[in-house]
């Protein structure tokens, strides 16, 4: 353990530097492992950065991978008065891609990911080459969806949330199909050990129908993405988004290459890093051999 580091964290499981960038008030804290092209890795709710830890070490020999914590998960810290809303989460990443001068991009979202990335690769489109869009969205809810915020975003769960974690205890051991150590769900549950701190993980859950309006956003946004190419992770057990939705993800890129992991469920990343690092080494290699056809 390092003298800063916050007890419930165990460093054999997480062993980089952590390093932090102050945006709009915000203390963001991240981890930047190897060289060459830029690899940035979004989480959900209610991940951070833990969450690709077994990719990074994969691919931190090819690939310059950041993963980054939104404000009020992780070891970030948000500014005063934040409203942990998915509209400002992706204004967040916009303020730490422009502090890092990150550019010609290879953008991975999964969860909450999608709408808070995607959001701002369609803000920013010259800073991204091509898109790895595992279990996700970026339109308005869908019914299934809307029954979930229900559930999770409604007040009573505010007050189960903010006095228990339910959210986190429940929701990231049924998403992933091994069962966790208790080092491992130490360091998803240790960053939310106060109510207040809870609270960001209802916002997410409320704001699957509070946030309709920059969903659209989003969903219209998608058209200045369409010629990027993109790579589909797709967990076929997940019970929150379906080959459904992985297939309207599909549509929306002419260049896409779908990748089905058929025993990971929502969470990707616990359940089949190996298989996602392979894919995202095999494709990459194959867009290189095409664009050097083309030139």
């Amino acid at each position: 353990m390092r003298e800063d580091d916050p007890v419930w964290l165990d460093r054999r499981l997480f062993p980089y530097d952590s390093r932090f960038v102050d945006v709009g008030g915000h203390r963001l804290h991240y981890i930047d492992e190897g060289s060459g092209p830029v690899l940035l890795f979004l989480h959900g709710n209610p991940t951070w950065s833990f969450l690709y830890r077994h990719i990074v070490r994969r691919l931190s020999p090819h690939f310059r991978c950041i993963a980054v914590d939104y404000p009020g998960f992780g070891l970030s810290v948000a500014r005063r008065g934040y409203g942990f809303t998915p509209r400002e989460h992706s204004m967040a990443i916009e303020g730490f891609v422009d502090a890092l001068d990150l550019s010609l991009m290879s953008i991975m979202v999964q969860d909450w990911g999608g709408p808070i990335g995607l959001g701002f690769a369609a803000r920013q489109p010259d800073r991204v080459q091509s898109l790895i869009i595992g279990n996700s969205f970026a339109w308005p809810a869908t019914p299934g969806m809307k029954g979930f915020s229900y559930i999770f975003g409604n007040p009573f769960a505010r007050y189960l949330i903010r006095r228990t974690n339910v959210l986190a205890r429940w929701l990231i051991p049924a998403g992933i199909s091994r069962t966790l150590s208790a080092a491992e769900l130490a360091a998803y549950l240790g960053p939310f050990p106060t109510p207040a701190s809870r609270l960001p993980t209802w916002i997410f859950a409320r704001h699957i129908r509070a946030s309709a309006p920059y969903l659209a956003e989003v969903e219209r946004g998608l058209t200045r993405l369409s010629d990027k190419p993109a790579l589909i992770l797709w967990g076929s057990a997940d019970g929150a988004f379906q080959a459904a939705d992985r297939d309207r993800f599909a549509s929306l890129f002419a260049d896409h290459r779908i990748v089905d992991l058929f025993d990971a469920k929502h969470f990707i990343q616990e359940d089949a890093a190996p298989e996602i690092a392979a894919a995202i080494l095999d494709w990459r290699s194959r867009l290189i051999v095409s664009e050097e056809a083309v030139r």
